[in-house]
């Protein structure tokens, strides 16, 4: 079946090429939660972000992609090498052709924002609730609430 359709494919289809990102190239952010944009079409150098499967980093002329975003930190970094980072809970990062990336988060805070007392006191009392006598219901609301505690704890000693 392959082998047929190549037979019939035109003889000049030109297949895109993937190369690595100029120094001059930006990528045009959007960054935005339900109810607020933290970036509207920004040109940065880069985005960090941590996926669904595996922390990855995108520079200009990355290959289209959907990725869903686990909780963790999202770093921009613009000219001058400037970087801001933010903690997100979750959501959804869509690299689109021409240098456009799309970023829908749940909820996101600078990372700054957090103080690690405080992130380490409500993950003790999150993991004491999951573990505890409490409805099904309570615990897998407590165990997720535990989940994104520990990637903030982790992304805040760092």
């Amino acid at each position: 079946l392959v082998t047929a359709a190549a037979r019939r494919a035109p003889r000049n289809f030109a297949l895109g090429r993937r190369g690595y990102a100029e120094a001059s190239d930006k990528i045009n952010l959007s960054l935005v939660l339900p109810h607020q944009a933290i970036f509207t079409s920004a040109d940065v150098v880069q985005v960090n972000l941590a996926a669904a499967t595996g922390d990855m980093g995108i520079l200009a002329n990355h290959a289209p992609t959907i990725e869903p975003l686990r909780p963790g930190v999202v770093e921009v970094i613009e000219t001058g090498n400037q970087s801001k980072k933010w903690f997100v809970s979750g959501g959804f990062a869509t690299v689109h052709p021409n240098n456009k990336l799309t970023i829908n988060a749940v909820e996101a805070a600078p990372l700054e924002a957090f103080s690690a007392e405080a992130v380490r006191a409500n993950l003790q009392e999150a993991l004491r609730v999951a573990a505890g006598n409490g409805s099904e219901e309570d615990k897998v609301e407590a165990r997720i609430e535990a989940d994104v505690y520990e990637a903030l704890q982790h992304a805040l000693s760092k």
